[in-house]
C-alpha cells in the first residue's frame, strides 16, 4: 500500500535554509530603494514569488516602480540572490531530510519537489540532492504562485498519484493553503502556530518516521 503514496516538498525551509539568503538580497534592494525591511517583513515572503515578493516589498515602503524598473531589480535581487546560493553545499541540507529521504526510498514512495523558487533545481544540484528527486516543479513551470494549488497539482502529475494520494511537507502559510487547495494532505514544518492550519506539525523532518506513513495508509 505503501507505493499508493507521494510526497511533495517544498525547498525554502524544508529541505534547505535559504530564507536567510532570500532575505539578505530582498534586504539589499530594500536599502538601495530606502525601505525598513526586517526578517519580520520577511515572513510574508515565505513561498511567494519573486515578482509578488517585489509587490509586497513596493508596499511596505509605498514606493512605485515603472515595468522596466521592476525588471531590472528583480535582475539584480536574483544575481545577489545567486551569490550566495553559489556558495552552498551538502552542510546546507536541514536535519532530518536525508534520513527521510532514505526511508521513502526504502518504501518505494516517489517525490518530487514543489517550489516557487526560479533557482530549485541549480540550489539541489549544489547540495547534492538533484538526482534524487523523480522531478521539480518549479517556478519556472507555473503560471501561479501559492496559494494556488498549481505547482502541487503538476507535482502529483509527476508522481503519477491523485491529489488524495500525495503529502506535501511546507513551511509556509501559502504553502499549507495551496497543499489544501489540491486536496493533499499538509506537514506544517516548522512553528506549529505559524502554520496551525496543517493537517500535521512538526518542528523537523526528524520527527517523522515510518509510522507516520503506516498511521496515513
Amino acid at each position: 500500500m505503501m507505493n499508493k503514496l507521494g510526497v511533495i516538498f517544498d525547498l525554502d525551509g524544508v529541505i534547505v535554509d535559504t530564507a536567510k539568503y532570500h532575505y539578505l538580497a530582498w534586504k539589499t534592494l530594500a536599502d538601495e530603494l530606502d525601505i525598513t525591511f526586517t526578517e519580520t517583513h520577511n515572513e510574508r515572503l515565505k513561498g511567494v514569488s519573486r515578482e509578488k515578493s517585489l509587490d509586497i516589498l513596493l508596499e511596505l515602503g509605498r514606493v512605485t516602480l515603472s515595468q522596466a524598473q521592476r525588471k531590472l531589480v528583480l535582475e539584480q535581487k536574483n544575481k545577489d540572490y545567486l551569490s550566495f546560493i553559489a556558495k552552498m553545499g551538502p552542510e546546507e541540507i536541514l536535519p532530518g531530510v536525508t534520513p527521510l529521504l532514505d526511508l521513502l526510498d526504502r518504501l518505494a514512495i516517489p517525490y518530487v519537489l514543489g517550489s516557487a523558487s526560479k533557482n530549485a533545481a541549480l540550489i539541489l544540484k549544489q547540495v547534492n540532492l538533484f538526482d534524487r528527486f523523480k522531478g521539480i516543479v518549479d517556478g519556472n513551470s507555473v503560471t501561479k504562485a501559492k496559494p494556488d494549488p498549481e505547482v502541487f497539482l503538476l507535482g502529483a502529475q509527476l508522481l503519477h498519484r491523485s491529489p488524495y494520494q500525495c503529502i506535501v511537507f511546507e513551511d509556509a502559510i501559502a504553502g499549507i493553503e495551496a497543499a489544501h487547495k489540491a486536496q493533499m494532505i499538509a506537514v506544517g514544518v516548522g512553528h506549529k502556530e505559524t502554520l496551525k492550519a496543517a493537517d500535521y506539525n512538526v518542528n523537523h523532518l526528524t520527527e517523522i518516521t515510518e509510522g507516520f506513513f503506516t498511521a496515513l495508509i
